[in-house]
Order: structure tokens, then sequence, then C-alpha cells
């Protein structure tokens, strides 16, 4: 049996051909698949995306992140960075360039959402990390990253229930929450 390595994983990972539908992530050199979201989710993407003024924030779905520090590329399912900052092409785009991620969960994602990637995103040092979460009904927004590898983290969190606006100071705007929808028949987590 040959040793694979963390460089190893990034290297088959950028190989790596997924069949259509499934979103694919390299997470601290473990490859993450999933299948298609949900339209709650999808849903609530767009809203988001549509309440961020394009004249200023160029906001990109399915944008693979470079994290220089990590074994990772996460794929958030929304990206906002400033319209002046973004390289005109590549697929990887540099944590540091990054405003601020946003991710929806998932009966699937929810350790990867709260967990692991909210210290991939604070040792990135993405100024803002937000938290949709269609199970509980409720928003929650992480600033100030501070911290390097596993132990990075978000010295901020401020949790706000669907329908009440979130403030979004960094960008400029009131998330209006009220139309963003909940997964029926799912249990409750524990997070966050």
């Amino acid at each position: 049996m040959t040793a694979v390595d963390e460089r190893d994983m990034t290297r088959y990972f950028e190989e790596l051909e997924p069949p259509e539908g499934v979103k694919v992530e390299l997470l601290r050199g473990v490859i993450v698949m999933v299948a298609s979201p949900d339209i709650v989710h999808n849903r609530i993407v767009a809203d988001v995306q549509d309440q961020i003024p394009r004249s200023r924030w160029s906001r990109l779905q399915t944008q693979d992140i470079d994290v220089v520090t990590e074994p990772s590329e996460p794929v958030p399912d929304l990206v906002v960075v400033e319209r002046d900052l973004l390289p005109s092409s590549g697929r990887l785009l540099p944590s540091q360039l990054v405003t601020m991620v946003v991710e929806v969960v998932s009966k699937s994602s929810v350790h990867q959402d709260y967990e692991v990637k909210r210290s991939i995103y604070a040792a990135g040092k993405v100024p803002a990390y937000l938290i949709l979460d269609p199970i509980m009904g409720q928003c929650v927004l992480l600033t100030r990253p501070e911290g390097v590898g596993e132990e990075a983290n978000y010295l901020t969190q401020q949790i706000t229930k669907f329908g009440d606006p979130v403030a979004l100071e960094i960008l400029g705007v009131e998330l209006d929450t009220s139309d963003f929808a909940t997964l029926p028949d799912v249990r409750p987590h524990r997070y966050p």
C-alpha cells in the first residue's frame, strides 16, 4: 500500500472529475462530496445574492477558495469580494481577497459548516462568515478571525432568527431574512 500525504490529496483533488450534480471540496486533506442542494437552500442563496449590491461587490457561487495555510479548497455557497479586487480568471480565489463567505446548512453539512469550515475560514482570515441554517431557522454571523490551523476561530458570533434583519456592516447591507424558508421534517442539531 502506498502512503498518501496531504500534498498528494491536493494533487488528486485537482484531477478529480466528479459526476454532474455532485459538489466536491477539499477540507483539511479530506475530499468531501455532497449531492445537489435542496430548493430551500438554493432560494436562500439567491435571496442573499440579490440583496448584496452588484455595483460594489462580486457575488460568486461555487467559487473555490485557496486557503494558503491549509490543505483545503472549500467551495462556499456564496463568496463576496470587492469588485476591484476580483482577479480576471482562475479556479482558486485567494482567501485574503474574500470579504465574506456564506454557507447554507443542509442535513449532511451541519458539522462541516459549523466546525470544520469555521476554523478553515478563520485560518484563511476571511473577515466574515455567515451561516444560514434552515434546519434551526437562524443566521450565525461570525467575524474577527483569529488563530491558525484547526485552532483558528472567530471571536465574534451573532445569532439571529429567520425573519429578523441581519446587519452585515462589512458590506454596508441589512439582510432581510423574512423570506428564508426552513427544511421540513429535519431533526434539530446542537450547533452553534
